[in-house]
């Protein structure tokens, strides 16, 4: 089963995530997305692999003929970056597959989307999607084999304890560290 964790920005999805795979003993490939700040100012977003790979999602002072609100988006490294490492996770029948997050930006990629899919048809999805989403978004949200979590301030702290119960009782073979 995927799971996917939604709410509003900053509620601390992200951190979820990376709570929950420090402590599942359980390879892991995929992404996060970062903020990226200057002065105290969000001027942009990161594409960060757990690997270790870092490239540029978007940014206000760049040009791009995809805008996200005052964004420009920047697909060059999330297909050359984070897609491989999706690749990596798809041929690593045991990992996780950690997409952090399927949200606008990101959906703008025809091959994020077809390789998205191809990962969620495997059951092996941990991530993130944005809370107001249309279209495939909507479609991955709807998917029968994708549980959804809404993280709000009552229950982002005890989360990871349950999608940890969660992600070992779905594998069957993993257990938390």
């Amino acid at each position: 089963m995927n799971i996917l964790l939604t709410g509003p920005p900053g509620i601390g999805k992200t951190t979820i995530v990376k709570k929950v795979l420090s402590r599942l003993d359980r390879p892991a490939f995929g992404f996060f997305t970062e903020e990226v700040r200057e002065h105290n100012r969000r001027i942009g977003f990161d594409i960060v692999t757990l690997s270790g790979r870092r490239g540029i999602l978007a940014r206000i002072d760049q040009r791009s003929s995809i805008h996200v609100g005052r964004y420009s988006v920047l697909l060059r490294d999330l297909e050359e970056i984070a897609i491989p490492e999706l690749i990596r996770g798809l041929n690593e029948i045991n990992s996780l597959i950690v997409i952090d997050e399927i949200g606008k930006m990101e959906l703008f990629s025809e091959l994020f989307v077809d390789t998205i899919m191809n990962c969620l048809d495997t059951g092996r999805v941990f991530g993130t999607i944005a809370q107001k989403i249309h279209g495939v978004g909507m479609q991955i949200k709807e998917r029968k084999d994708v549980k959804i979590y809404v993280v709000s301030h009552s229950n982002r702290d005890r989360l990871p304890q349950v999608l940890l119960d969660d992600l070992s009782y779905s594998s069957g073979e993993f257990t938390s560290r």
